[in-house]
């Protein structure tokens, strides 16, 4: 009689083995979570906003303008979340708070262009392995604008999902 409780119990250790081996790889080559620490892309997410980072395959031809990113930037090992604005070949620039993509103005709802109006940046060329990348809140944000096309090296993966504390 004892050989058969000592089954069900080696059974439900090797499951939870498994089941936190399995956690532990898809957290370091799948989706990693991540906590928003600053305000430089409100009012889409605010600090202390949770985000799952897909890090399946961050490479440039898997981005588009306005997808979300998380980075980590030189100096720092703290990832940062923005938003891209220009791809590799495109022309990007800021004309009077106004973002203008190859010369087309890009909708931006989620930006508040009078906290920025009179802003100017560019014209700039994006490399062919860079991207540029702001904040929605363009007034206080630290981005390509002061450090210029960020490196696909130091692109981290996409936002998969959010989840909002509606702190902002």
């Amino acid at each position: 009689m004892p050989r058969r409780r000592k089954r069900p119990a080696i059974l439900l250790v090797l499951v939870l083995v498994a089941a936190l081996l399995i956690g532990l790889l898809v957290r370091t080559f799948v989706l990693r979570p991540l906590t928003v620490s600053s305000t430089s892309m409100e009012p889409t997410l605010c600090p202390g906003d949770r985000v799952l980072v897909n890090l399946w395959s961050p490479g440039l031809d898997d981005l588009s303008r306005g997808d979300l990113v998380a980075l980590r930037l030189d100096g720092s090992e703290v990832p940062v979340v923005k938003r891209v604005v220009g791809l590799p070949g495109d022309e990007v620039a800021i004309r009077d708070a106004l973002l203008y993509v190859n010369g087309d103005v890009v909708d931006e709802p989620y930006v508040d262009h009078k906290s920025i109006d009179a802003l100017f940046y560019g014209p700039v060329v994006v490399p062919g392995d860079r991207l540029v990348v702001m904040g929605d809140a363009r007034a206080t944000s630290v981005d390509s604008r002061a450090y210029g096309p960020v490196s696909s090296e130091r692109l981290l993966g996409t936002i998969a999902a959010r989840w909002p504390t509606g702190d902002c």
